[in-house]
């Protein structure tokens, strides 16, 4: 059997382009405007916004990387999940979807057939129809959609509406970068291995269903730039700055003892380096603790920012891994305070 996570170098959201890098090619690109166009690249939401009749909004997003499981079909599944994370992250209901392939012409093709089974059982999960796609002959095999949702004026949520006060919550536990990281070198145990997958294949789903009975004030999904690098665009995006409470963090048990070990992902390194400058750690953090902080996360969880009161309901309305991990504050000296 072929284990497709060693056929790669980087696996899942940890190989997307470092932030800084990234950062400096968009901001040199002139923007592309249109009077319908709500939310574009310029603010590092999610998903593009586009309005269609000055109340309904259609919603895109794509989203593609190499291999996070061993097994096509599960990989598929992860894949999905993570791309349709993108647009219940904006408050769109997923409807529609492509896929982008690239595929090593030497590799079997009942490969290729079970990514895409495990990508169609996860969107018929969400209600949302795959409809074609594309592939090309690669070295590596890469998966991921192209998704279309929709929602209205008053559903979409954004990166950069928190406000002063706001409480942070997020939906799933963090650490399956340096869970994958270890996997890969064979120093990770299988149960740990199986519930970090088990975590990447969960759409966000309900997540976002339980969200919309509260008044989310903003919201982003933490994926390849780590929940320090997602909470520091919503932060920066709202002229705001970040509280968090470090024993609040709900992660995988394994996570630390790894991150000790020295098993953590390249893109943590890049996170590290993007923004460490603008996080104020006290002492009592400890090292591994940050690692997980900087960890890309694949198919992770919502980060939804509200009312103490609504969080406090939330949290106990979807049961864990929810957590509260902090509030938005005003600017100070730092734009993100870790205690």
């Amino acid at each position: 059997m072929v284990r497709l996570t060693r056929s790669v170098k980087t696996s899942g959201c940890a190989a997307k382009l470092p932030s800084k890098t990234l950062n400096e090619i968009l901001s040199s690109l002139p923007l592309m405007e249109d009077e319908n166009l709500i939310v574009g690249f310029e603010t590092s939401d999610d998903a593009l916004v586009y309005d269609l009749d000055g109340e309904n909004l259609l919603v895109e997003s794509v989203d593609f990387f190499p291999p996070v499981a061993d097994e096509p079909y599960e990989f598929g599944q992860v894949a999905a999940a993570n791309a349709l994370s993108d647009l219940y992250a904006m408050g769109a209901v997923p409807k529609l979807a492509m896929n982008i392939m690239c595929f090593p012409s030497c590799m079997d093709l009942s490969i290729m057939k079970d990514i895409l089974l495990g990508a169609q059982d996860k969107a018929r999960e969400a209600g949302c129809v795959i409809a074609g796609g594309h592939t090309i002959a690669d070295s590596t095999i890469k998966f991921g959609l192209a998704v279309t949702g929709f929602t209205t004026k008053k559903r979409l949520w954004t990166n950069k509406s928190a406000r002063e006060g706001d409480v942070i919550v997020i939906t799933k536990k963090l650490g399956v970068g340096i869970i994958n990281t270890a996997a890969k070198a064979e120093m990770a145990d299988e149960c740990d291995v199986k519930a970090a997958l088990e975590s990447m294949k969960t759409l966000n789903k309900k997540a976002f269903e339980t969200a919309c009975l509260y008044d989310i004030h903003a919201a982003t999904d933490i994926t390849g730039f780590s929940l320090l690098g997602h909470l520091y665009e919503m932060a920066e995006a709202a002229s705001l700055s970040v509280r968090l409470d470090s024993s609040s963090l709900p992660y995988f048990s394994a996570s630390p003892e790894l991150a000790r070990l020295g098993l953590i992902p390249e893109g943590a390194y890049h996170n590290r380096d993007y923004i460490e400058d603008k996080v104020h750690f006290a002492s009592s953090v400890p090292r591994e603790i940050t690692d997980i902080m900087f960890d890309p996360q694949t198919s992770g969880p919502l980060c939804l920012a509200m009312s103490e009161d609504d969080a406090l309901s939330f949290v106990r309305e979807f049961g864990e891994p929810a957590a509260i991990i902090g509030c938005f504050t005003a600017r100070g000296g730092s734009v993100i305070d870790v205690s």
